[in-house]
């Protein structure tokens, strides 16, 4: 019996917000659609070249008092970047939260819009410890 991974789905409460946020991750947009009788709209958004590796983002165009303040129990999406010191400066830069720092060289925790975890790992092996990143203390929940 065959299987193959499709996509992961996570609900948002700001659309043009959560698109903003997974661009500075690096993903782009592969794939919209408005669902006038259902009254929401899917935006698919992937790494370049991975088009088939995609997040659905859904939107209830009547709001969705429904989604939980902390979305924890979906657990978290994970990607691999070529810096992640670099990746986490980018983030800082555009105001995003870093809740676990990449003290170690290797791993890093931000969190959506949505308060959706985002596991960010270094390609390959570790980076060496560097400041700030190496004394950096958590923030929030990761």
């Amino acid at each position: 019996m065959k299987i193959r991974y499709l996509h992961t789905m996570v609900r948002v409460k700001e659309l043009d917000e959560s698109i903003a946020f997974y661009n500075l991750l690096g993903l782009e947009e592969t794939r919209r659609m408005d669902v006038e009788g259902g009254r929401f709209t899917l935006v698919f958004m992937a790494p370049p070249g991975q088009e088939e590796c995609p997040i659905e983002l859904t939107w209830n165009w009547d709001g969705d008092d429904a989604l939980p303040d902390d979305s924890r129990h979906f657990g978290h999406l994970a990607y691999a970047v070529e810096d992640v010191y670099a990746m986490c400066q980018h983030l800082m830069d555009n105001g995003v939260t870093i809740n676990r720092p990449p003290r170690d060289g290797r791993m890093a925790f931000v969190r959506s819009p949505d308060n959706i975890s985002i596991e960010l790992l270094q390609m390959g092996e570790p980076q060496e410890p560097a400041e700030p990143w190496a004394s950096m203390e958590n923030t929030g929940h990761w």
